[in-house]
């Protein structure tokens, strides 16, 4: 399952809606090994398409230098879809190189509306995940032996 904050959600969409007609991408980064979605980093889309997405290179080696500097990954990779569902193509999948991240995709196709999924893609397998979206995160959670016993809650 993906918990994410609202306001971060609505920075995707909005996103998504500012780049309409072409596809929106981006990042959501997070404290290594914590799963917890944290820094928005909208992106270019290098190919300006509004069927096709694209890192820029120079752009994406920037990004990583720069989630590694700060001990983050990208718990969310975003990208948004114009005309269709929200639903990874055969191309988003052939793109997928991220095991951990979770893959939102938001779709724009409705001037007055928004869809929003998130899907784990692992070696060409798409499984969608329930979304959470929350105000805040409880509290601030970045391992196994973080967690707090349930009486503590």
């Amino acid at each position: 399952m993906l918990q994410i904050r609202r306001d971060l959600v609505d920075a995707m969409v909005a996103h998504a809606r500012r780049d309409h007609p072409d596809e929106a991408c981006g990042v959501i980064a997070g404290p290594e090994g914590s799963d917890r979605p944290e820094r928005f980093i909208p992106m270019l889309n290098a190919a300006r398409s509004p069927t096709f997405y694209e890192f820029d290179s120079a752009d994406l080696l920037k990004l990583y230098r720069d989630m590694d500097a700060n001990d983050e990954v990208p718990v969310v990779i975003y990208h948004s879809h114009t005309a269709t569902e929200a639903y990874p193509s055969r191309t988003d999948v052939s793109y997928a190189s991220e095991p951990d991240a979770h893959y939102v995709l938001v779709s724009t196709r409705d001037a007055n509306e928004h869809e929003l999924r998130s899907y784990r893609i692992v070696d060409g397998v798409i499984t969608e995940e329930p979304v959470e979206v929350v105000e805040s995160y409880r509290f601030a959670h970045t391992g196994p032996d973080d967690i707090p016993e349930p009486s503590a809650l």
